[in-house]
């Protein structure tokens, strides 16, 4: 997979840029896990974190059971004024008003918002670890990063998006739902 030039527009510093990942495999009252995710990102918005620029949404069959509904993820860098921690609150308030319920680990979800990096900021604290500690790994979050920002780098391993999306072992099968039609 190819990825574009970088983009620099909106005034988007790729150092400061704040990362925030969407997913989800569950619909709820939406339809469709696409449609829940388009109005994720508008309560994201009246929420105080509006997107600059999103990615195209990309799809994943479901993990650990493959037979679940597939996934649909996506990344969008927000306009953030507020630390890290007044972030990941905001994020686990949108997820419970979408339905979230967290339990059971890797279990279907309506909602799921992570934050994948604040800026160069690195914290090991076990109650916000930055950059998200597991993002590099998966496809279906570089992908997407690597889509908008392929030249973002990876504020501990210093590595491109673009690169990290290359050598991802999770999720594979990830690509965009319509890459003709990107939702940028």
């Amino acid at each position: 997979m190819v990825f574009g030039k970088s983009w620099k527009g909106a005034g988007v510093d790729l150092d400061e840029a704040v990362v925030v990942a969407l997913g989800g495999n569950l619909a709820g009252a939406f339809g469709s896990s696409q449609a829940l995710l388009e109005a994720a990102l508008a309560r994201l918005a009246e929420a105080g974190l509006p997107h600059l620029r999103r990615s195209s949404w990309w799809r994943s069959a479901a993990w650990p059971d493959p037979t679940a509904n597939e996934y649909r993820n996506g990344i969008v860098l927000v306009e953030a004024r507020l630390g890290p921690e007044a972030i990941i609150r905001t994020l686990f308030e949108v997820e419970q008003a979408f339905g979230r319920r967290r339990g059971e680990k890797n279990a279907a979800r309506t909602l799921d918002l992570d934050l994948i990096a604040h800026g160069r900021r690195v914290s090991d604290d076990p109650a916000l670890t930055l950059p998200h500690p597991r993002a590099h790994e998966r496809l279906f979050v570089m992908g997407p990063l690597a889509e908008i920002a392929p030249d973002w780098r990876h504020p501990v391993l210093g590595e491109t998006a673009a690169a990290l999306a290359a050598k991802a072992p999770v999720g594979r099968d990830a690509s965009p739902v319509d890459p003709a039609h990107p939702q940028v």
